[in-house]
């Protein structure tokens, strides 16, 4: 598991990153009330907002930690966008297939996402 400073998690599954945002983020944010996904097959650069999250409290763009191909979304979301609320580590946001190799190696570990969050 890798952590960005955008507070996203990327796990490595085969030859794909699965992307969703930390407890630390759905705390921050409160209660989830809307969540728009990007599109499968979309191509997607390194920065590009593709996830808009809405909260009780604010509206935040989700952003590709990597350039790739998303492959899939999790649909569930989009009609149940509490469920980040619930287990965050569990309601992915999207795949995505990275354009490159050795793509997670810039990320941080558990241990510095730690220190970033004190």
């Amino acid at each position: 598991m890798k952590y960005t400073e955008d507070h996203e998690w990327l796990r490595a599954e085969g030859d794909e990153i699965v992307v969703g945002i930390t407890r630390h983020a759905s705390e921050q944010l409160g209660d989830v009330v809307f969540i728009e996904l990007p599109e499968e097959g979309r191509e997607v650069e390194a920065g590009e907002e593709i996830v808009v999250i809405e909260s009780v409290k604010a509206a935040s763009d989700i952003t590709a930690p990597v350039a790739g191909v998303i492959t899939a979304v999790n649909g569930d979301l989009a009609d149940n966008p509490g469920n980040v609320n619930d287990d965050p580590m569990a309601a992915w946001f999207f795949r995505i297939k990275p354009a490159g190799d050795g793509v997670l190696d810039g990320f941080m570990d558990e241990a510095a996402y730690s220190d970033l969050i004190g």
